[in-house]
């Protein structure tokens, strides 16, 4: 009898232990905030930018050299990700405009904590209240993303405590860094998302002299500024994958590291001092246009994906993609149930392991106020009020050549396509009001090859090639760089 009680509570015993052991992978998504194209080192565009940890990740991974986010704005493409549809189908288009079409909506998140696992926020959130972001679906939020108290219900080391003010503690990209680490080690044993969201490079500028010291030598004060908060999200991307690595979960974990819109650059580039409002330092080489377009520079961002061990190691990867895939991808590599219309991106995990050589989208698609642009393959057409271009961006990627007049039979296609999938958005339709002066100005500028103005720059402060990318011989090196890697 004794003996059959002891097999019975071993069995018990190694069945509870069972039971403990999550084996569903976890989820990091690393997302940056007006983070342009040119800058990781891994893109091999410039020379200035050093991102050591990113450019590991990306070569433990792939390289999405065809990234996308959902909206050249940080409200709407915040939006898109978490919930995993395009922000028009539930009235988030633009900053500024209700939320109440996210509030109810469900965001990968929720559904990822009703399926079991821990999630948590850090940093950035721009889609409501801080102390509204458990509501979305987040078993814990780490707010900070400024150096001012912040809506939080843990520590830095991972603790629990009610949610309330916090006062800052780090500089607020470290914090995030040392917060998610904390909470790894905390739920190392169980599955985890965390939504890792820096504010930076956004200004206001504020990193801190040890990574200012980083980046000496001659260049404007805005581009120092953003080399060094990028270079402390590098630290905290190398944080956090050292801290997975520490407790054996590499191969465990699918990292996705995304810039939610191009760097905003106010065209000229101004080095204005002090950190406020303007050119965030940041710059989107070799795209055309910037923050507030869907031009190439608007929308085409840093895009990695890393789960070592299912997806084969230092691949670039060219067909488009979209932030809309981390929702879906999340979900299928969860074993969640999702319907028909909840999500609108695919599962990459089988086009990037190289189970399918297909592309993952027929065509990607965009609405944002007054323009609307739809990627199909190499071709894109895009709408600016009643303004409207055609690229082929396999050979045109700096956007410079509208070939509308010459390919008129493609550019019926894909308005036609556009067309049909913006009547499906709320409100339907290509627009939603008309352009505005900053949109018409970037317009005349990027696309119709205006000059900007006079009165607009000062010649004092306009950004030549020094101030720019370094100059000439900085990008024949850099042109060269490209396509050793391509």
């Amino acid at each position: 009898m004794k003996f059959q009680a002891l097999l019975v509570y071993l069995l018990l015993g190694v069945a509870g232990t069972v039971a403990q052991a999550d084996d569903r992978p976890n989820i990091v998504v690393f997302y940056t905030d007006d983070h342009g194209y040119a800058d990781m080192g891994c893109q091999g565009v410039l020379d200035d930018v050093k991102t050591p940890h990113v450019d590991a990740l990306a070569r433990s991974g792939v390289l999405a050299r065809n990234g996308y986010s959902t909206a050249p704005q940080c409200t709407p493409s915040r939006a898109g990700l978490l919930v995993g549809k395009f922000q028009s189908r539930f009235g988030v288009e633009a900053n500024g405009q209700p939320l109440n079409g996210f509030d109810r909506e469900t965001t990968i998140a929720q559904r990822l904590q009703d399926a079991g696992y821990v999630t948590a926020q850090f940093g950035k959130w721009h889609l409501g209240p801080g102390p509204r972001i458990l509501e979305h679906g987040f078993t814990h939020a780490f707010n900070q993303n400024s150096q001012r108290p912040f809506s939080s219900n843990i520590t830095l080391e991972g603790k629990d405590r009610e949610m309330s003010q916090f006062p800052p503690k780090l500089y607020h990209v470290d914090a995030c860094s040392k917060a998610a680490s904390s909470l790894i080690e905390r739920y190392k044993d169980e599955a985890f998302f965390l939504y890792v969201a820096y504010r930076a490079p956004h200004v206001p500028l504020d990193a801190p002299q040890k990574y200012l010291d980083r980046f000496p030598g001659d260049m404007p004060e805005r581009r120092r500024q953003a080399l060094a908060m990028l270079s402390a999200v590098d630290d905290g991307v190398g944080l956090i994958t050292e801290t997975l690595a520490k407790h054996n979960l590499t191969e465990k974990t699918l990292i996705f590291y995304i810039g939610d819109n191009g760097a905003p650059l106010k065209i000229h580039k101004l080095d204005a001092p002090g950190g406020g409002p303007g050119w965030d330092g940041s710059l989107n080489d070799p795209l055309n246009g910037e923050k507030g377009m869907l031009a190439e520079g608007g929308m085409h961002v840093p895009f990695v994906v890393s789960w070592p061990g299912t997806i084969p190691a230092g691949k670039v990867y060219d067909h488009p993609v979209s932030a809309l895939d981390v929702a879906a991808t999340a979900a299928s590599v969860a074993g969640l149930k999702t319907n028909p219309g909840d999500l609108d991106g695919v599962d990459l995990v089988p086009y990037l392991s190289g189970q399918r050589s297909d592309a993952p989208h027929e065509f990607l698609a965009w609405r944002w106020v007054a323009q609307s642009a739809i990627r199909e393959g190499d071709w894109k057409l895009l709408r600016g009020g009643d303004r409207e271009y055609l690229y082929h961006l396999g050979r045109d990627i700096e956007e410079k050549n509208n070939v509308l007049s010459q390919n008129p039979e493609v550019a019926d296609r894909l308005r036609k396509k556009l067309t049909q999938w913006a009547s499906e958005l709320s409100p339907p339709g290509l627009a939603i009001g008309p352009m505005s002066n900053a949109a018409t100005g970037y317009f005349d500028f990027y696309l119709d090859g205006k000059d900007p103005g006079a009165a607009a720059a000062p010649r004092t402060g306009r950004a030549g090639p020094t101030q720019e990318t370094g100059g000439p011989a900085k990008k024949r090196r850099a042109t060269k760089r490209r396509e050793s890697a391509q």
